[in-house]
């Protein structure tokens, strides 16, 4: 089916989306969080998680996410990272009445990004769609979340497929979830400013292996490596002190992770909902609040569209005995979508209780694009 000119998914997406379509006016968090949420559950207390039930949509809420990121690596030893990511919005509260087979109140967007550092190229592409005829859609028995032929599914017990198919570049992958999925803030509930219902549930699966094959203007690239698969949803916008965030997901070489956000507020100021999970090898966590972490910026790039981003920092964890840097494969992995954010790969160099470590793990940042 031929894709909906942009502006009008925007318009039918969200009421107060129509914004996104002026010029310089892409944030991410405003897609995400716009509109009004009145009739919509919000995340108020912690829940009681199911597997692999909670791996399915919940559209009671007005928008949930499935993102997955990877570092992977060629047979031949190129270099590559990629991102999945299959958004889901529900335009009111309820299900609407099928006066019609088109008609749905779920809408999907997908962000699919190649970095092939020895190219030296940033690939993007995106696809949108109803919910409805099969075009898009969710599904927790069996677990399957797809756009199009984009998608995320269970093939066997801990293991999924991820496909996404560009007519320039594409993916075919075996995930196998290595460690059980985790849970992030307060038993699943992560706060995002002091607002009650300014919240989401949020869970991550931070190891998965990963194998299968890539590619990219006809060349065939077998690949091997690991995923990372953050999930969300939620029913709120971030506070209208707070301009954007700083994500990261940390895949260290002693098997640990570390996610971390930093909330921004519009003063340059990090908010104190700012916080993060450590996973140690077992998939033990424990929660880092915000000033459990330090993050310093050591470099900045600045995109040729206007804006400038971080691109690289010093992070420490002084409980851990934690320092390490972190610096991008490619300066430039800047997604041109409906809405416009920079998402790519990292390496990580560092010590823990001094003794050399390394590892590597993916960056978003929001809100740095000029015009935001």
């Amino acid at each position: 089916m031929p894709r909906l000119k942009l502006w009008t998914v925007l318009i039918f997406l969200l009421p107060a989306a129509t914004a996104l379509a002026q010029e310089g006016d892409s944030e991410l968090a405003t897609l995400l969080g716009a509109g009004d949420n009145d009739g919509f559950a919000k995340a108020i207390d912690p829940r009681q998680f199911t597997f692999p039930d909670d791996h399915g949509p919940h559209t009671n809420f007005r928008n949930e996410w499935w993102y997955v990121t990877g570092n992977l690596d060629g047979d031949d030893g190129r270099r590559f990272g990629y991102e999945l990511t299959i958004f889901r919005f529900s335009l009111t509260p309820t299900d609407v009445e099928a006066e019609s087979d088109w008609r749905t109140n779920q809408v999907y967007i997908a962000h699919f990004a190649i970095t092939d550092v020895d190219g030296d190229r940033f690939l993007v592409s995106e696809k949108y769609s109803r919910g409805a005829l099969g075009l898009a859609g969710a599904t927790a028995a069996p677990f399957r979340v797809w756009i199009d032929d984009w998608e995320i599914r269970r093939v066997a017990d801990l293991k999924w497929r991820l496909r996404a198919v560009d007519p320039a570049f594409s993916l075919n992958l075996v995930l196998d979830l290595s460690k059980p999925p985790v849970l992030n803030g307060d038993e699943g509930l992560s706060q995002k400013s002091d607002e009650p219902g300014n919240a989401s549930y949020y869970y991550s699966i931070t190891r998965m292996q990963t194998d299968g094959e890539l590619q990219i203007n006809g060349d065939r690239y077998g690949v091997s490596g690991t995923s990372w698969l953050d999930r969300e949803w939620s029913s709120s916008a971030l506070a209208a002190d707070q301009r954007g965030w700083d994500w990261f997901a940390l895949q260290l070489s002693d098997k640990s992770e570390m996610m971390f956000y930093q909330l921004r507020k519009t003063d340059g100021s990090q908010d104190a909902n700012s916080a993060g999970t450590w996973i140690d090898p077992q998939g033990q966590t424990t929660h880092l609040a915000r000033d459990d972490v330090q993050v310093e910026v050591t470099d900045s790039w600045d995109s040729p569209q206007g804006g400038t981003y971080p691109s690289g920092w010093r992070i420490r964890v002084p409980s851990r005995n934690l320092v390490f840097e972190v610096t991008p494969v490619m300066a430039d992995q800047e997604l041109f979508t409906t809405v416009r954010y920079w998402e790519g790969a990292v390496d990580i160099i560092g010590q823990r209780d001094g003794v050399p470590i390394e590892g590597r793990g993916y960056v978003e940042l929001t809100g740095y694009a000029e015009g935001q």
